[in-house]
């Protein structure tokens, strides 16, 4: 039989079909040895089989009818075996050389059959020639095509991947919440890769070492799952740990899991957990540390984890694990300034008569960090409280520290009962000087919180409950309000004072009567101003909480910050003070008025000796008398006219002297034959304290004596009149 080059190779092809599966097989087995990269997947493995019996027998058919090979369309599955291919990160040149060899091995078998359908050398060349060049463009043709495919798929996979990272930069880390930071990144990975994801994070990891070996002990922080019971019931327990963690729990992988390794080593890794099952673990490291560990899970899904889908794990997971350092710092952070803010407000409002107090401390939300309002209470002489609020401008531990500074120094003014303007104007000497020190350290520090001026503004009042009024000055601080006892709350109009720090401005103050029961309310500018109003409304706002009738101050307080503030923290810190004013009646307040002349002396000894007796106070009489007796002889020698003696009985015995002079009395000590300078060492010891207070004219001395104080003298027959003055 004579046979042309074309119909030789379909006579070969003919005889060769009966038999393709034989050869599906032989270049099967090829495949497997050759490329086995395609075989190390289930269903990789599966579409690669499928499509080599694809392509032998449309190959076979092809060259059986004479079908010109671009003309040949690829079998159905080869395509998607391609995108599954660029979607496993399998590389393109597996596929191009599968090709290659496959064919290769169809062309081997087809040379085989020539010689047996004739033994006519040229038409078996001229076949030869052509089957090689119709096996060349079929290959051609073929990795074209599957070129493209897995080109498109591997540019849809990068935009897909850029996008999912990308989106994971906006939706991760949105907070510097550490459990809210780690379910955005359950959350996401749920929606575009996982069916499960569980995030642990070391419960004992400083953050500056990888943890050792060892039962590991980690704080379940966030987890989601789009199935019922998955992943807790779909794997054993070598593998996940604990087959059911509650969230927000702690639990412990034993040494030498899966999981224990990657917290330990810090590496991913990729795990078959069965036919229907794979997991990603991927440790969160940040800044050289093992923070904690994300896994991901797929159930019941026919694409395996591969490595593409690692890598991606990887970038979502380093993205998060950033955040989540950064929320874990600032906690770190915070809680420290939260720390040094509550130790530098007063523990406890000291025990006095003049005012009921109540007072709250609300640091900002979490983006803000706490800030440096503060609040105090001050008991002065005289029965008289001051009454603070301040407000540090900024955040953070430079803030809560410069709180805590101004809060000293206002203690220490207040000591020496400075008037309320007179005070101010000292203050803002100080955070002058602080700003001045601060300024000169920036160029040596990189924390730029610190840097800069200081700015504060402060209220500071002082109540009177002899006279039942109160003087205030401020300075760049929100006005006060003061409700009365008939339900009427005002804004108090003060004197307008420039924020402390700016130097060289006045400061004035003001006084207004305060009758017996009135609610003055002192705050900082947290409580007023929001986001969603302005100070005005939130005035307004305040006076109707504070008209609301409470059974005590501590309710009202509660009151007025639920009217006020959001359900959440503030927007700013918030500090506010209550103070329920009290009056001392004329029963406890006893005066004289005192000529200046040394035979008053004994008149007014006898005078509170009779006051003593009325208000049963017997026990204070030998004291008392000493203590007066030369706080009026000093006013007398060494004062000016007029001069006024009052006692105020409270908790405490007061004992104040007052005259017109500006001289202050020092405690010295005296020497042995010196006739005076004894007085005030006598009124120091017998004294629980003592001290002076300057008004605009002249001065005032006062001590306090308390039932049960130790008498230097306890009867007359104690007193050893060598070295010390005469009484007169």
């Amino acid at each position: 039989m004579d046979f042309t080059a074309d119909s030789l190779l379909s006579r070969a092809a003919h005889e060769l079909s009966p038999r393709a599966d034989e050869v599906i097989h032989d270049v099967e087995q090829c495949l497997r040895r050759e490329v086995p990269e395609l075989w190390d997947e289930p269903d990789i493995a599966r579409m690669t089989r499928e499509n080599v019996a694809e392509h032998v027998i449309t190959m076979l058919f092809g060259i059986e009818h004479d079908i010109e090979p671009r003309r040949i369309d690829p079998p159905a599955g080869d395509a998607e075996r391609v995108r599954r291919l660029a979607q496993r990160g399998k590389p393109v040149t597996a596929m191009l050389r599968a090709f290659r060899l496959a064919q290769g091995h169809i062309l081997d078998r087809l040379l085989e059959e020539l010689p047996r359908l004739t033994s006519d050398a040229e038409p078996i060349t001229a076949a030869t020639r052509k089957l090689i060049a119709l096996s060349t463009e079929y290959t051609d043709h073929t990795s074209e095509t599957g070129v493209l495919a897995f080109q498109e798929q591997r540019d849809r996979q990068v935009q897909w991947r850029l996008s999912v990272v990308n989106e994971a930069s906006v939706r991760v880390g949105t907070t510097l919440d550490i459990a809210r930071t780690a379910q955005e990144l359950a959350d996401l990975a749920t929606e575009h890769l996982a069916d499960a994801v569980t995030v642990d994070l070391l419960d004992t990891s400083s953050g500056e070492e990888p943890p050792a070996k060892g039962a590991l002990v980690v704080h379940r922080v966030a987890q989601r799952s789009v199935m019922v019971g998955f992943p807790e019931t779909a794997y054993p327990e070598a593998i996940y740990g604990e087959s059911s963690v509650p969230p927000q729990q702690l639990h412990r992988y034993p040494d030498g899991s899966p999981t224990a390794r990657a917290l330990v080593t810090g590496r991913p890794s990729r795990h078959h957990l069965g036919p229907s099952a794979s997991m990603l673990l991927v440790p969160l490291c940040a800044r050289g540390a093992t923070l904690g560990v994300a896994q991901f899970f797929r159930h019941h899904k026919p694409d395996a984890y591969g490595d593409e889908d690692l890598l991606l794990a990887q970038e979502i997971a380093a993205r998060a694990a950033v955040a989540i350092d950064n929320a874990r710092r600032y906690t770190h952070a915070r809680a420290t300034a939260l720390a040094l803010q509550c130790s530098l407000l007063p523990r406890s409002t000291p025990v006095q008569s003049a005012v009921e107090v109540a007072c709250r401390y609300l640091p900002a939300a979490a983006e803000l960090g706490v800030g440096g309002d503060w609040y105090d209470v001050i008991q002065l002489s005289g029965a008289r409280v001051a009454l603070v609020v301040g407000d540090v401008v900024g955040h953070g531990i430079h803030a809560s520290a410069t709180m805590g500074r101004l809060r000293t120094a206002v203690r220490t003014l207040a000591d020496i009962d400075l008037p309320p303007d007179e005070l101010l104007t000292h203050l803002d000497d100080v955070v002058i000087r602080l700003s001045a020190e601060v300024s000169s350290e920036v160029s040596d520090q990189t924390d730029t919180e610190s840097a800069g001026d200081i700015g504060a503004t402060c209220l500071y009042a002082i109540y009177d409950p002899v006279a039942g009024c109160c003087t205030l000055a401020r300075a760049g601080h929100v006005l006060p309000t003061v409700m009365t006892r008939d339900g009427t709350a005002d804004i108090l109009e003060l004197p307008a004072g420039p924020p402390l720090g700016l130097g060289g401005l006045p400061f004035e103050s003001a006084e207004i009567d305060l009758p017996e029961g009135s609610l003055i309310a002192l705050y900082t500018d947290g409580l007023i101003e929001a986001l969603d109003h302005d100070i005005e409304a939130g005035l307004t706002r305040l006076r109707h909480a504070l008209a609301q009738s409470s059974t005590s101050l501590e309710a009202t307080c509660d009151t007025v910050l639920e009217t006020l503030l959001p359900a959440d923290r503030p927007h700013d810190d918030v500090a506010l003070l209550l103070a329920r004013t009290h009056t001392l009646g004329d029963s406890q307040v006893a005066t004289w008025d005192v000529d200046a002349d040394p035979a008053e002396v004994a008149r007014v000894r006898a005078s509170v000796s009779e006051q003593l007796t009325t208000w049963g106070l017997e026990e204070l009489d030998f004291t008392t008398e000493l203590v007066v007796s030369e706080l009026v002889t000093n006013a007398i020698r060494y004062g000016r006219p007029p001069i006024q003696l009052r006692l105020i009985h409270d908790r405490t015995l007061m004992c104040e002297v007052a005259d017109a002079g500006s001289t202050t009395p020092h405690l010295r000590r005296a020497r042995v034959f010196d006739e005076g300078g004894r007085g005030l060492f006598l009124v120091a010891q017998l004294a629980e304290h003592w001290g002076t207070r300057h008004a605009r004219r002249g001065k005032t001395v006062w001590a306090e004596c308390a039932p049960g104080t130790p008498e230097l003298f306890s009867n007359a027959a104690a007193l050893d009149v060598e070295g010390l003055p005469q009484v007169v």
